[in-house]
C-alpha cells in the first residue's frame, strides 16, 4: 500500500505561546499546527486546562529537540485557596474536605515556604497523566478510584511569597521537571493545617524561554484570518534557541560531512563530555552531538536541512 503524504508545509522553529485557560495543550497544539499548516509539531510539556502561560511549540525539525525542553527547569505564579480540598487538587475539582484557616502571618508562612525548597519527595496526584500498568491516573481518579503513588524526588529551587490574604497565597516557584504545582499546594496546606488547592496557575518559564516575546492563539488567529500561513513564520525562534545555554561544536566541511553520516569526529578544543550543539562552517545548526570517552564529537540528533 502506498505510504499516504503528510499534508502541511515543512516549517521549522519554535513558537513561544501564551496558552489560553480552558484548553488542554493538545488542543492548543493541533490549533497552532493548522494555523501554520505544518506537517509536524509538538508541544514541550503539558499544562492543565486551568493553566495559562508559557508553552513552547516545536515545528517541523524543532520536534527533534522537543525533549531537552521537556526535561527544562520550569518556573509558574501560583494562587493557592487555603481550606478546601478538592478531588482534582484544583479549582475545577469538587470539595472533598473544608477546614478553618488560621491567622496567617507573614513569617510563619516563610518559615512553612522554607520547608519545600531544595530537593524534596513528593507524590504525584491521581489526576495527572502517569500510568499505573498501562493505564493513566487520570482515567482511573476519573472511575473514583486510587492507587498507590510512589514518592519521586524533585528539587525546588526557589519559592517566593508574592502575597496573601485571609484565604489566599500567592506565589512564584522555579522548580525542575516532573513538579506538581497542585501536590505542592496540598502539601503547603497540609502543613498549614487547613488544606488548599490550586486557584490560578501561570507558567512564566521553561528554561531557557521566558514570557517575553510569547504570542497568544488570538494573535495568531487574527493574523491568519487576514494573511497566509507564511505571514506567522516571524513568529518563530531558531531551532538552537532551546539549546542556549550549551556549549557549541564548529565543525568544517569534512568534519560535518562524517557527522552527518554518523560518523564520530575529533575537533581541537571541543568540550570533554556532555551534550553539545553542532554548528557547519556557515554556522549553520546541525544538531546535538555528544562526546565520546575518546573525546571525539558523535551525532545524537541531527537537523534535516
Amino acid at each position: 500500500m502506498a505510504r499516504r503524504r503528510m499534508r502541511g508545509r515543512d516549517v521549522n522553529g519554535i513558537l513561544l505561546l501564551d496558552k489560553p485557560a480552558g484548553m488542554t495543550s493538545n488542543a492548543v497544539l493541533q490549533r497552532v499546527k493548522r494555523l501554520f499548516y505544518a506537517k509536524k509539531a509538538g508541544h514541550t510539556g503539558s499544562l492543565d486546562p486551568i493553566a495559562t502561560g508559557l508553552l513552547p511549540i516545536c515545528l517541523g525539525e524543532a520536534t527533534k529537540v522537543s525533549a531537552y525542553l521537556l526535561d527544562a527547569n520550569k518556573g509558574y505564579q501560583v494562587t493557592i485557596k487555603l481550606g478546601q480540598k478538592t478531588t482534582t487538587g484544583d479549582i475545577e475539582g469538587e470539595v472533598t474536605e473544608s477546614r478553618p484557616v488560621p491567622t496567617l502571618l507573614k513569617s510563619e508562612l516563610d518559615q512553612v515556604l522554607s520547608r519545600f525548597v531544595g530537593e524534596i519527595e513528593q507524590v504525584p496526584p491521581m489526576y495527572s497523566a502517569l500510568k499505573k500498568n498501562g493505564q493513566p491516573l487520570y482515567k482511573l481518579a476519573r472511575q473514583g478510584l486510587e492507587v498507590e503513588r510512589q514518592a519521586r524526588r524533585i528539587n525546588i529551587y526557589s519559592i517566593k511569597l508574592l502575597g496573601f490574604k485571609s484565604d489566599e497565597i500567592e506565589l512564584e516557584v522555579v522548580c525542575s521537571k516532573g513538579t506538581y504545582i497542585r501536590s505542592l499546594a496540598e502539601d503547603i496546606g497540609e502543613k498549614l493545617g487547613c488544606g488548599a488547592h490550586v486557584k490560578i496557575l501561570h507558567r512564566i518559564l521553561t528554561e531557557p524561554f521566558d514570557l517575553a516575546g510569547a504570542v497568544s492563539l488570538a494573535q495568531l488567529e487574527q493574523l491568519r484570518a487576514d494573511a497566509s500561513a507564511e505571514a506567522l513564520d516571524k513568529f518563530l525562534l531558531p531551532i538552537d534557541s532551546a539549546l542556549k545555554f550549551w556549549p557549541g561544536v564548529s565543525l568544517n566541511k569534512d568534519m560535518a560531512n562524517y557527522l552527518r553520516h554518523g560518523q564520530a569526529v575529533l575537533v581541537p578544543k571541543a568540550p570533554t563530555e556532555g551534550l553539545v550543539k553542532l554548528y557547519g562552517s556557515q554556522h549553520e545548526f546541525l544538531g546535538v552531538g555528544h562526546i565520546l570517552d575518546d573525546g571525539r564529537v558523535a551525532p545524537k540528533r541531527l537537523i534535516c536541512a
